[in-house]
């Protein structure tokens, strides 16, 4: 599905978060320097849709890491790093929702956004913003499916900063389910990530 977005609807009050800190065992190499039919790597693709967006963009790594060449298009990316990151999406969300905090920043929303995921639509998460607040989850549905972006309002921070490991915010969503508004998309790329190779032919 394309990514192309042509609005103007980059929202101040909502911040992004690249989610890119994972250690691709299943792909077998670093998938985010994989490249897709268009030449761009995979980290490349999901950077460039995430600014069209979002004006304040954390991309979420490892501490080890090293992706300068990756990030020559970016100056205005801010990087943050994961320490927990070993310990699955959890750890490094919790790690990300701590430094959100520390640095006070005064969005009203963080858009988790996973960094494998090159076929998101930024008109999806445009259309998303619009339904963001403090003591709002919103996340998107496609053809019954949920995906991601998921944005987490924040009075939901600092319960996202006590993870340390596990697969994601899945606790932290069933404990708030009063704040969970789900809104229909027209668009697969909500849940067609990258896990394997073969995932890169096979999604557009």
């Amino acid at each position: 599905m394309s990514c192309e977005f042509r609005g103007k609807e980059r929202s101040p009050e909502i911040v992004a978060l690249i989610m890119a800190a994972g250690v691709s065992r299943r792909f077998g190499s670093d998938k985010r320097r994989a490249r897709l039919n268009d030449g761009r790597t995979l980290l490349e693709t999901t950077l460039a849709t995430a600014s069209q967006v979002y004006p304040r963009c954390w991309l979420v790594t490892r501490p080890e890491d090293d992706l300068g060449e990756a990030l020559v298009a970016y100056n205005d990316l801010l990087r943050m790093a994961a320490p927990h990151a070993g310990n699955g999406l959890g750890g490094s969300l919790g790690d990300a929702f701590r430094e959100l905090i520390s640095q006070q920043d005064n969005a009203v929303a963080a858009a988790v956004i996973l960094a494998d995921m090159p076929w998101l639509n930024a008109a999806t998460c445009a259309s998303l913003n619009r339904h963001a607040g403090p003591g709002r989850i919103v996340m998107p549905r496609h053809q019954e499916k949920r995906g991601h972006p998921v944005l987490f309002g924040r009075d939901l921070w600092p319960a996202l900063a006590e993870l340390k490991e596990g697969e994601g915010a899945r606790g932290v969503v069933q404990a708030n389910r009063q704040a969970v508004h789900v809104i229909d998309v027209d668009d697969a790329g909500i849940w067609r990530d990258v896990d394997f190779p073969e995932d890169l032919s096979n999604g557009g």
